[in-house]
């Protein structure tokens, strides 16, 4: 075996590492594309992803003759340097898991190998005339080819997200900050990493208010937020001392997932009811008492609603005998616990969360793939809310709170956190579509659905039709009132 044949069998292994650190790290675990913080990241990830396109293709039939030589030796060059600043941008703007910073070492000594050997040719083919010789490699070609295109697109989707988020930032710098208090307030936010806690930690922080951070990860949600926060693993830690004025509860595990088994079930519960009751217990303790607790609920508390039935479900609308419902009730009886010290408490019941992040992306991903359509009959009704208006709706809670003085000290109030506009879900996939100029025309059934998640296959093929009631009551005015505006903000 050659040094050349060596060379491009280690750049297919290369090819298969770096698919599997895109796909699992950078879009599964990390999901980079909705990370503010990770636009340079991703910029410079689209321009080194281009031009391993460019190696992967150009050499898995060709040898670079020449001048072309010395150009491949000065593309090698620029990959390396890239990598080094791709090193230093991930260490300055978030904590790498061990599985990626382990992945990263195996890519450079694989990346390395293989410029060597390549660097090796290199004397002998720049002594050629210059031009591409023709010299295919089979199977192993083909290989280097599709790995070329997928690397290429990958380059592609990743200066689109660096593009966009850059979009956002300049958005977010010209739209005034979200007032919640003319005081400034210490404020404890638990589930702060998670998709909406992300969002209000930000907010707060650009509205002068300082922010304790509950997280099991504290090292990560420290890098997270630029260490403009105090990052806390238990309750205790705080101490009965601490003068905390307003707690926002975000805390829960993804209640998508696996099949809603006694174990899942048991641990839905404990990381929503336990974890609520958990920080009431610190409230009970506590000397100097919060004001206000916002704590989070889920539209699942009023079950399901029947295909057909084009009832609006407004806050006084009851709960059902379903896991779904009973999960929300239980999750609002232990934040309500809290009234009893004199806290304020409102529980914050969201529809679907229209974001860079949350479950938006994988719902977008078939119909950016040109794959999407109904789900199921597609007349289940879909109700939702743009995470600008959550954090809005959370401020305008917060003031109301103030505006009521001691008339709502010990109280307990519920708001449905959902847009005026309740769709369809073949509306949403339509409205979709046009927005990313997709087709919608593929149907997906539901009984593989049902069949592989049971009982929680509810929350993808039946719906409800619930109505921001309290909020437009008090006159609320959101910023993303359609849907179709509220998509065409995230594009």
């Amino acid at each position: 075996m050659n040094t050349q044949t060596l060379a491009l069998q280690l750049m297919a292994a290369q090819g298969c590492l770096g698919a599997f650190d895109t796909l699992y790290h950078h879009e599964l675990t990390e999901t980079l594309a909705q990370r503010t913080t990770a636009r340079k990241e991703l910029a410079i990830h689209a321009v080194r992803a281009l031009l391993y396109a460019l190696l992967f293709v150009g050499l898995a039939y060709w040898e670079w003759h020449g001048l072309l030589a010395w150009l491949l030796l000065g593309v090698f060059g620029v990959e390396i340097v890239l990598t080094l600043w791709d090193f230093v941008v991930e260490d300055r703007t978030r904590l790498l898991p061990a599985s990626e910073r382990v992945t990263h070492t195996v890519l450079a000594i694989n990346g390395g190998a293989f410029i060597t050997l390549l660097a090796l040719n290199a004397g002998d083919w720049a002594a050629q005339p210059t031009g591409l010789a023709w010299r295919p490699q089979g199977w192993l070609s083909v290989f280097l080819a599709l790995c070329g295109i997928g690397v290429g697109l990958s380059g592609l989707r990743d200066g689109l997200a660096a593009l966009r988020l850059g979009r956002a930032a300049d958005s977010v710098a010209n739209t005034p900050p979200v007032e919640f208090d003319r005081i400034k307030r210490m404020v404890l936010v638990t589930g702060a990493t998670g998709f909406v806690g992300q969002n209000l930690v930000r907010a707060l922080l650009r509205d002068g208010h300082e922010v304790i951070v509950l997280t099991r990860q504290a090292r990560q949600a420290a890098w997270q937020f630029e260490g403009r926060v105090r990052c806390i693993e238990s309750m205790d830690e705080l101490g009965t001392a601490a003068q905390v004025d307003v707690v926002v509860n975000l805390a829960g595990a993804r209640i998508l997932g696996p099949r809603w088994s006694e174990k899942r079930k048991a641990a839905l519960r404990r990381s929503r009811v336990a974890q609520t009751q958990r920080v009431v217990a610190w409230i009970a303790r506590a000397e100097h008492k919060p004001f206000l607790l916002l704590s989070a609920s889920a539209i699942g508390y009023y079950g399901i609603q029947k295909i057909g039935d084009a009832s609006a479900l407004s806050e006084t609308a009851p709960p059902q005998p379903v896991f779904m419902s009973d999960l929300c009730r239980e999750w609002e009886e232990a934040a309500g616990a809290a009234a009893q010290y004199g806290v304020q408490v409102e529980c914050m019941r969201f529809g679907l969360v229209l974001g860079m992040g949350g479950a938006l992306p994988m719902m977008l991903l078939p119909i950016l793939l040109g794959l999407g359509g109904r789900l199921g009959s597609g007349r289940q009704w879909l109700s939702w809310i743009h995470v600008d208006d959550v954090v809005r709706a959370m401020a305008h809670r917060w003031q109301q709170a103030l505006g009521a003085g001691q008339a709502n000290v010990g109280k307990v109030g519920a708001t449905n956190f959902t847009a005026p506009e309740c769709v369809s879900q073949a509306d949403f996939s339509r409205t979709a579509a046009r927005v990313w100029h997709r087709p919608a025309i593929l149907p997906t059934p539901g009984w593989p659905m049902r069949l592989a998640l049971g009982e929680q296959a509810d929350l993808l093929l039946e719906g409800q039709r619930v109505v921001p009631a309290r909020l437009e009551r008090e006159g609320f005015v959101f910023r993303y009132p359609g849907l179709m505006q509220a998509l065409q903000s995230l594009k």
